[in-house]
């Protein structure tokens, strides 16, 4: 059942809970980030591992504090406040006193395809609390482009604002932990103050704790976020929600807070960082740049899941071309500690928006999730997330096999097998999707490492050779007969023996095991 629920309801509630559900799954990301917002603030914690682990042990969130700290920031909460209205500023306004439809507001997935939310967004009025949702989600995904001209940002000319990127989130290929109940999840993303991971609690505020917003940059030129707190709920627009009565009706938005993504995986927790040496090289760096590895749409997430886990120790001074998200780097550290149990089943939630030309239409939303036990995430579990890489690899490797001989068996018929090729490795990788989640869920410390490799091996053996089997049986008599392709005849038994010895190399363990061969 789902359910309506307040910022306060939700945190009380959150050890009843299962999990939040927004109208697009950015909404689910966005509406998150802004819970731990507030239970950072309300806690000013956790400072520590000890602060976690009572949070953790605790039946429920500390209610009685989430309410205090409520209560005193009630006016920057409250949605129509004459002064102070929720993540907007109140006297927002045009040259020429302009508002935009809701369209502007609620996304559509394609850009003007309604597909995914649930309603048209051309004929509606919104209640406050569909409008509050959108609202922190228009911070947090908003697509660049030209913006209504804002009077009093000087940035503004010829009453246009011009392109500052998208929203924060929208930059980042995000990832959330969740757990077995809602508090759960809010806690495994709840990460504290440590070496590796810059919080101060003193310091790092959200937008409702800082000056009320006007329609100009809280800083001319931009300024440096103070934490994840404020990352959480960055403003980057400046937006003023227009009501009548009960209903909200239409919405002015304009820039906000521009904020670019280099190195700030000291504060983001929520994204897996590549290095860019085009990055370096442009700033004339000394130092690596880190930005967020954005999620791809065609890829599911375990075929990326060595950019999700932890790197082992590496040499003192050498910098690491990817980084985990913090989160999972946390969770890391809770299992090495025995604070979580080390068999913990976690969904690792993969959550992102692709935009089109320029950033300035959205494409697709990106979710996908992948079940494991916490223990993969350890710093010190490098045997068993090798097994799991390398059981992505095997398969990469034999898809790419059946891929090569789509591609084959059409060039001897005398076709472009570039299409076919595609579709089959498509339809390949789909199939061992689930197989693959299934698997990864069977690695343990206790289990013998060859036997976990060769049983997936097997798996991935008998798919792929059901693939080739697929092609040869709907071959021409052509192909038969062949073509010459650079130079060489190329016939459908020259592109079955490529497969096969192909297959052969990218899973030895599986042929191994059926010669009857000690693995």
């Amino acid at each position: 059942m789902i359910e309506e629920l307040g910022i306060l309801t939700v945190l009380s509630r959150a050890h009843a809970l299962a999990g939040l559900s927004g109208e697009l799954p950015t909404q689910t990301f966005a509406l998150t980030r802004l819970l731990l917002a507030v239970l950072h603030s309300a806690i000013d914690g956790p400072r520590d591992l000890d602060d976690w682990q009572r949070l953790w042990e605790a039946e429920t969130l500390p209610v009685d504090q989430i309410e205090n700290y409520l209560d005193r920031y009630r006016d920057r909460f409250y949605l129509v406040h004459p002064t102070t209205p929720f993540l907007q500023v109140p006297d927002l306004r045009t040259a020429k006193g302009e508002t935009s439809e809701l369209s502007k507001l609620v996304a559509d997935v394609p850009n003007g395809e309604p597909f995914f939310t649930t309603r048209r967004a051309d004929a509606i009025t919104l209640s406050f609390a569909e409008a509050a949702r959108w609202l922190v989600h228009i911070h947090a995904f908003d697509m660049s482009g030209i913006k209504s001209g804002a009077v009093g940002d000087p940035r503004v000319k010829s009453g246009r604002g011009y392109p500052i990127g998208v929203g924060w989130s929208g930059s980042l290929g995000g990832v959330l932990l969740e757990g077995r109940t809602f508090k759960e999840t809010l806690l495994l993303n709840l990460v504290a103050d440590t070496p590796e991971f810059r919080r101060d609690p003193e310091t790092d505020r959200p937008v409702w704790e800082r000056p009320q917003l006007t329609a100009a940059e809280e800083v001319p030129g931009g300024r440096t976020p103070t934490g994840p707190v404020d990352l959480y709920v960055w403003p980057s627009r400046r937006v003023r929600l227009v009501r009548t009565g009960d209903r909200v009706t239409s919405v002015l938005i304009a820039n906000g807070d521009k904020l670019t993504p280099q190195n700030m995986h000291l504060y983001e927790p929520h994204t897996a960082w590549r290095r860019s040496q085009a990055q370096e090289k442009k700033a004339g760096a000394s130092t690596p740049v880190y930005m967020p590895r954005k999620h791809d749409a065609d890829r599911a997430i375990w075929r990326g899941l060595q950019s999700l886990l932890p790197a082992g120790d590496r040499q003192a001074g050498d910098a690491a071309d990817s980084l985990a998200p913090g989160v999972v780097e946390w969770l890391g550290v809770l299992t090495y500690e025995r604070i979580v149990d080390r068999d913990y089943p976690v969904r690792v939630r993969a959550i992102g928006m692709t935009y089109g030309q320029q950033e300035s239409s959205v494409t697709d939303v990106i979710d996908d999730a992948l079940a494991l036990r916490a223990m993969l995430t350890q710093r010190d579990a490098g045997a068993l997330v090798g097994i799991a890489v390398s059981g992505v690899e095997v398969a990469e490797a034999a898809v790419q096999a059946v891929g090569n001989l789509a591609g084959d068996l059409a060039a001897a018929a005398g076709g472009d097998g570039t299409g076919r090729r595609s579709r089959v490795m498509e339809r390949a990788y789909a199939r061992l999707d689930q197989p693959y989640r299934s698997w990864l869920l069977t690695l343990t410390p206790e289990a013998v490492e060859l036997d976990l490799k060769a049983e997936w091996q097997r798996t991935v053996l008998e798919i792929v050779r059901d693939e080739g089997r697929e092609l040869l049986e709907d071959i021409p008599p052509a192909a038969w007969e062949g073509r010459v392709v650079r130079g060489h005849v190329l016939t459908a038994a020259h592109a079955a023996d490529r497969f096969d010895r192909a297959v052969r190399e990218a899973l030895p363990l599986a042929f191994a095991q059926h010669a009857g061969v000690p693995a």
